[in-house]
């Protein structure tokens, strides 16, 4: 009987837990999943519970498989912008259109299949095989900065940072429309769309968050923002922004599914990220440049 061992990232919380199983397998069944949590084959930070609880930031959660293996991510020699890196942490510029550990549907061709051969496996093993180093995650169609752990002790103390939002994390974007205030703040919670569980949206019930937003430049019918996450809901900015009425430009999910503009995805990017270095407790800030389809998309607005 094979053991798996997931734990539950911020952007991750907030589903069912044979949900959240049924993710994480491409060839599993949500009702086999369900089968071997009423077995008592999954527990949760050591507890039995039932497949319709709600897993949570930071749950551990063990499952004894029967009879199945299922393979590491293999190392591939792509190319990575990295931008810092010593024995403890590596911080990369990942690039718009990849996606940052394999998934259903990406099983190669991802951040972690490009860090394992860099890092020639020396990442932090503390979220399984298949996401070996991932502490935070960006979309696969945002562009931007990304913090991977060596370490299982540098991915504890980064993991602790993200948990009391004391992450410093910037992003700019393209908005839709002509944004009036020139900065503002939004605090509303966010959760799972009840209509499409793939979303997320603004509900009532949802988790706390705060996006601090302020305008760089307005075009004609556009405007080049800056936000600031408080915190680091999935979507968060995304959400918050389309919320206002001002979608990020090319975004196909919370935007018009036409972009008049020939774009892979939203014109979103991880412009800056700071954090206390998990070893020497040293502040550190890395910034980032504009990826070249968002300068040239300025340049022709």
């Amino acid at each position: 009987m094979e053991q798996k061992n997931f734990y539950v990232m911020e952007d991750e919380e907030g589903v069912r837990l044979d949900l959240f199983l049924s993710e994480q397998f491409e060839d599993i069944s949500r009702s086999y999943l369900q089968k071997l949590i009423k077995e008592g084959l999954v527990s949760v930070n050591g507890s039995q519970e039932k497949a319709k609880y709600i897993v949570r930031e930071n749950d551990m959660i063990n499952m004894s498989l029967p009879d199945r293996s299922e393979p590491a991510p293999e190392p591939e020699n792509i190319k990575l912008d990295i931008v810092y890196e010593d024995e403890h942490v590596i911080v990369v510029n990942k690039p718009q259109g990849m996606v940052v550990h394999p998934a259903p549907g990406n099983s190669t061709g991802t951040l972690v299949n490009a860090l394992l051969y860099h890092c020639e496996g020396r990442l932090s093993t503390i979220n399984g095989v298949t996401r070996p180093g991932i502490v935070h995650r960006i979309d696969k169609d945002t562009s931007g900065l990304l913090v991977a752990a060596k370490t299982d002790r540098a991915h504890e103390e980064l993991a602790a940072q993200f948990k009391i939002h004391s992450i410093e994390r910037t992003y700019e974007m393209v908005c839709i429309g002509n944004v009036k205030e020139d900065s503002f703040t939004v605090d509303m919670p966010i959760g799972r769309n009840p209509s499409n569980r793939l979303k997320m949206a603004v509900v009532k019930d949802g988790k706390s968050a705060v996006t601090h937003f302020e305008v760089i430049q307005r075009f004609e019918g556009y405007t080049h923002m800056r936000a600031k996450l408080e915190t680091g809901r999935t979507h968060q900015i995304r959400v918050h922004i389309s919320h206002m009425n001002h979608p990020i430009l090319g975004d196909p999910v919370y935007g018009p599914k036409k972009c008049p503009f020939k774009l892979i995805g939203q014109t979103l990017h991880a412009r800056s990220l700071g954090f206390m270095h998990p070893a020497n407790g040293e502040y550190m800030e890395f910034t980032s440049e504009l990826p070249d389809y968002f300068s040239k998309l300025l340049k022709v607005l």
